[in-house]
C-alpha cells in the first residue's frame, strides 16, 4: 500500500541504509493519480520522483524523473502521468532515454570522419579539414547529439566565421554537409542539416608576377641557393603544385626525354599527370641531380621524407624581392598567365596544370587578349596592304 504523497516530503523518513520508495496513492476524490508513481529517498536523506512500470514484454523498469526543488509534486505528477501514456501506447520511456545517452555525438561523427574519410582524401586536404573541425566545428557543436543539431545552428556558425573569414565559412559548411551525408548513410540521422545554407560569395585571387617581379624573384633566390630556392625555380618553371614539387621523387623524372610523370597519390585530381618539361625546367633538374645524395626525393626532409613547408623560406624571399601579397600559389598562376599571354590556347594550358574541370582554367581566359589583338593587328595590316591596322571597306562603292 502507498501513501498519498504531499509537498511535506521531508516528512518522510529515510531509511538506515540502501534507498526506500514511497509510492504515491490514489486521491480519494479521484484524478491525478498513476500507478508506480512515487518518491526514492535514501540514507543520506535525498529524494527524487521515480516511476516504475512493465513493458509490453513484461520487463519491470524503474525511470527517476527528477528530484525536488528542481521538480514539484505537482509537475513530476504530471510528467509521470504523461509516460504512463506512451506506456500503455506501447513505448518504453527508459530505453529511449538510454538510447539517447548513447546516440553519437558531434565528436563521434567528427572522429569516425577522420578515420573512415580522410585517409581518401589528399593529405594537404585532410589536414586542413582536421584544422577546420578543430577550431570551428568541434567548439559550436561538439557536445550535440548528432541527430539534434538543426540547419539554424550551423547556419550560426556559418555567419560567425564569415564575419572574419569567408572563405573559411563556406568550407566549413562544405565539410559539414559531407559529414552529414555520410551520418545519413551511417543512419546516426535522416537529413542533412547543412544543405541549403547559403555561401558567401567568393573572389577567386588572380596575382600574377609582372615581368619586373620575376626578375626580382630570380634575383632574390640566386642570393640564398639551397634546396629551398630550387623548389621555388621548380614551382615557376613547372606550375606545378607546391605538394607536388616538395614530394616529387627521382624516379617519377625521365631526364633523358624531358618528362614529369606526377603519381596519382600526389595530385588533386587522384590521376597520374604526364607533363613535359621545359628546357630551364630540364636543366635545372639535370644540375640537381648531379649534386643530388642517396635519398629519392628532390628536396629531402626529417626523417628520410620529403621537405615540409616553404613558409619561412617563401617570407624571406618576399621580402628581399619586394613581393607584395604573393602566395606560393601563385606562382602556379603566373605560369599559367605566361602561358595564355603567349597565345597558348585554354585547353592546353589546363592540360599543363592538370586541370580537371575546363571552368578551372577559364580564369585565364582573359589574358588570351593580348595575342588576339596582335593577331587582328597582324590581319588589318594584311588586308590594307601596309603596317597598320587602320579599319578599310573590304568592297568598294560601286558608283565609284
Amino acid at each position: 500500500m502507498g501513501q498519498r504523497l504531499t509537498d511535506r516530503m521531508t516528512a518522510l523518513a529515510a531509511p538506515d541504509k540502501g534507498a526506500k520508495i514511497y509510492y504515491d496513492a490514489p486521491n480519494r476524490g479521484g484524478g491525478d493519480y498513476t500507478a508506480g508513481f512515487g518518491v526514492r529517498v535514501t540514507a543520506g536523506g535525498h529524494r527524487s520522483f521515480i516511476l516504475n512500470y512493465r513493458t509490453r514484454s513484461g520487463r519491470e523498469r524503474r525511470l527517476t524523473i527528477g528530484s525536488p526543488p528542481a521538480w514539484s509534486l505537482a509537475a513530476a505528477r504530471e510528467e509521470a502521468a504523461g509516460l504512463k501514456r506512451k506506456i500503455d501506447a506501447g513505448g518504453d520511456p527508459l530505453a529511449d532515454r538510454n538510447a539517447g545517452r548513447e546516440a553519437p555525438d558531434m565528436r563521434d561523427l567528427s572522429l569516425r570522419f577522420e578515420t573512415d574519410e580522410l585517409p581518401k582524401r589528399r593529405e594537404s586536404t585532410g589536414k586542413d579539414y582536421k584544422g577546420i573541425i578543430r577550431l570551428y566545428i568541434l567548439p559550436a557543436l561538439g557536445s550535440l547529439k548528432v541527430a539534434e543539431v538543426r540547419h539554424s545552428d550551423i547556419e550560426k556558425l556559418h555567419r560567425k566565421i564569415a564575419a572574419t573569414a569567408p572563405y573559411r565559412a563556406n568550407r566549413t559548411v562544405a565539410i559539414l554537409s559531407r559529414m552529414f551525408n555520410l551520418a545519413v548513410k551511417w543512419r546516426m540521422r535522416p537529413d542533412n542539416p547543412a544543405k541549403g545554407i547559403e555561401r558567401r560569395p567568393e573572389q577567386k585571387r588572380e596575382r600574377y608576377l609582372s615581368p619586373a617581379e620575376i626578375v626580382r624573384l630570380a634575383e632574390a633566390l640566386a642570393a640564398r641557393p639551397g634546396p629551398s630556392a630550387n623548389a621555388v625555380r621548380l614551382l615557376l618553371l613547372t606550375g606545378a603544385r607546391r605538394n607536388e614539387v616538395l614530394s616529387a621523387a627521382w624516379p617519377q623524372f625521365d631526364l633523358q626525354g624531358g618528362i614529369w610523370t606526377k603519381p596519382a597519390s600526389t595530385t588533386k585530381q587522384a590521376k597520374l599527370h604526364r607533363v613535359p618539361l621545359s628546357a630551364p625546367a630540364l636543366q635545372l633538374l639535370v644540375e640537381m641531380r648531379a649534386a643530388a645524395g642517396a635519398s629519392p626525393f628532390l628536396f629531402p626532409g626529417k626523417a628520410d621524407g620529403p621537405q615540409g613547408d616553404l613558409k619561412k623560406f617563401w617570407a624571406t624571399i618576399c621580402r628581399d624581392a619586394k613581393l607584395d601579397g604573393v602566395r606560393v600559389h601563385d606562382l602556379r598562376h603566373t605560369f599559367a598567365s605566361v602561358l595564355a599571354s603567349s597565345g597558348i590556347g585554354l585547353h592546353v594550358i589546363g592540360s599543363l596544370l592538370g586541370h580537371s574541370q575546363p571552368q578551372t582554367t577559364a580564369r585565364y581566359a582573359h589574358l588570351l587578349d593580348d595575342p588576339l589583338r596582335d593577331a587582328t593587328e597582324r590581319a588589318g595590316a594584311v588586308i590594307t596592304g601596309g603596317n597598320s591596322a587602320e579599319v578599310v571597306p573590304l568592297h568598294k562603292d560601286r558608283r565609284g
